[in-house]
């Protein structure tokens, strides 16, 4: 074959390290958001925030405003400014000293007292106060006031380092027994004296092996005696498996008590902890913040940037003025210097494009906002692509992780989208709606004849709704609601 050359026009998208940027920006969530920024803030000189102090704003992008502002927020936006720009300078001008004597230290330990201390300062004792005891340091504590010997005491340790986080025993005595040393020659049935000794300490019904122990401690602790307490340690150590499925002629047929009496068994049952170590266990905080806030404003609803969310960056004007005084440009300065821009720039066209989405949403979803999840129409992503002009890719991002704040709560921008179900009259509704629906026919439902999934179905077909059984069903589990056998009530 003889080598010959050829012309060949082709396309193919290319992405830029801009492009690269906002998409990325676009798809993480506000707290992702605020790291990717502070981590441009520490690597990128050129780059800073606006609340910094020194010198006035130079930014190469426009700050982000949402057009529903109205007149009245931006004069309090700038009355704030100016009582932070008042505030600023008082703090500046140098206070009398104050006389620090004696009586702010105390004379026999030798330690600060603290008096004197401005009320806004960090104290340690916000530490302490916020920090909680362990289970472990609880029941260390009691056992330290009980009196026991020695070897008791280590036995009790023992199996206080062998409680889960609700507080059970979920090995049994004689697996814990075969891990201690033969040389200690200990007894089985000293694990089960020191086992005793946990169990009588608070809370009641820690070192419970399984539930019904449990509830059968709880019970046993409490003040009196009287016939449903003694009903209740029945049913508990008995006939809790009957009671979890709710077959009530059954345990009325076994114990021969009335109606009454069961009742009030299960009422005494219910008020039980079956995890009594669950006030010790560490719980994360998690919060949220709106990156958009939906209000009524004029009889419209209007949504609109949450100003805590957006950040608000510039250039740094020291180092942009040197570098426009220097004759030769530094290479590496000017490339920060266009990698700042670039990152104020896709910053707030993120914010733009959460702003417009979220607007559409609102449009489309104004009868949630008045009257409440049954209201909810459906709505795909194809449709908030279609009506502003964007791919379903960026609508997807854009409602991820992104939350918006309203009268009726917080609500993840992905809440509002969902597949919808045919009706009779040829229309469609959101599976949302039909979900509030089903939540509250079983809400005011006869706890003696509770609703079943074929009646569900049959009522939502009345009014107009064609939904079968096991749809149903599959709504009802994702409300975690249980099902009819076991919402039954006496």
């Amino acid at each position: 074959m003889k080598p010959a050359l050829q012309l060949k026009l082709s396309q193919h998208l290319a992405l830029t390290p801009q492009l690269q940027q906002s998409i990325k920006l676009l798809q993480l969530s506000t707290i992702e958001m605020q790291q990717e920024i502070e981590r441009y803030l520490l690597e990128n000189p050129m780059l800073e925030r606006e609340d910094e102090q020194g010198g006035e704003a130079f930014s190469s992008a426009q700050q982000f405003d949402s057009p529903q502002t109205s007149e009245g927020e931006r004069e309090q936006k700038a009355e704030r400014e100016e009582r932070d720009a008042r505030d600023d300078r008082e703090q500046d001008v140098p206070s009398a000293p104050s006389d620090v004597d004696d009586d702010r230290w105390a004379a026999d330990a030798g330690t600060f007292t603290g008096a004197g201390r401005d009320e806004d300062d960090d104290s340690d004792s916000q530490d302490i106060h916020g920090t909680t005891i362990s289970l472990r340091d609880h029941l260390g504590w009691q056992l330290g006031m009980t009196q026991v010997s020695e070897r008791d005491r280590s036995l009790v340790r023992f199996l206080i380092e062998a409680l889960d986080d609700d507080g059970y025993l979920s090995a049994t005595l004689e697996e814990l027994w075969e891990t201690l040393p033969p040389e200690y020659e200990i007894e089985i049935e000293e694990l089960e004296i020191a086992l005793h000794h946990i169990q009588n300490f608070d809370p009641v019904g820690i070192g419970a092996r399984n539930l019904q122990e449990c509830l059968a401690l709880q019970l046993k602790a409490l003040p009196g005696s009287c016939e449903v307490r003694d009903l209740a340690l029945t049913i508990v150590q008995k006939h809790l498996e009957l009671l979890a499925a709710r077959d009530f002629a059954k345990i009325r047929r076994l114990t021969g008590c009335d109606d009454e009496s069961l009742k009030a068994a299960q009422s005494v049952i219910t008020g039980l902890n079956p995890r009594p170590a669950s006030r010790f266990s560490q719980i994360e905080a998690r919060y949220i913040t709106p990156d958009v806030i939906v209000k009524k404003l004029k009889g419209k609803w209007t949504a609109y940037i949450n100003p805590d969310a957006y950040p608000r960056l510039r250039i740094n004007r020291l180092y942009a003025e040197i570098l426009s005084k220097q004759r030769r440009g530094n290479g590496h300065l000017s490339t920060q210097l266009q990698e700042a821009r670039w990152l104020i720039k896709n910053v707030q066209q993120r914010f733009e494009t959460i702003h417009r989405v979220t607007q559409a949403i609102v449009d489309r979803q104004r009868q949630f906002f008045e009257h409440g999840e049954v209201a909810m129409r459906p709505l795909v992503l194809r449709e908030i692509a279609d009506i502003l002009g964007l791919h379903e890719s960026t609508v997807s991002r854009v409602t991820s992780q992104k939350y918006m704040a309203t009268p009726r709560g917080i609500f993840e921008l992905k809440y509002f989208f969902g597949s919808h179900v045919s009706t009779d009259t040829g229309g469609a509704c959101s599976a949302t709606a039909i979900r509030a629906l089903i939540k509250q026919l079983i809400s005011a439902e006869d706890g003696k004849k509770p609703l079943s999934d074929s009646q569900l179905s049959e009522i939502l077909g009345q009014q107009g709704i064609v939904v079968a059984r096991r749809t149903v069903a599959k709504y009802r589990e994702s409300l975690n609601i249980p099902p009819v056998n076991l919402r039954k009530t006496l």
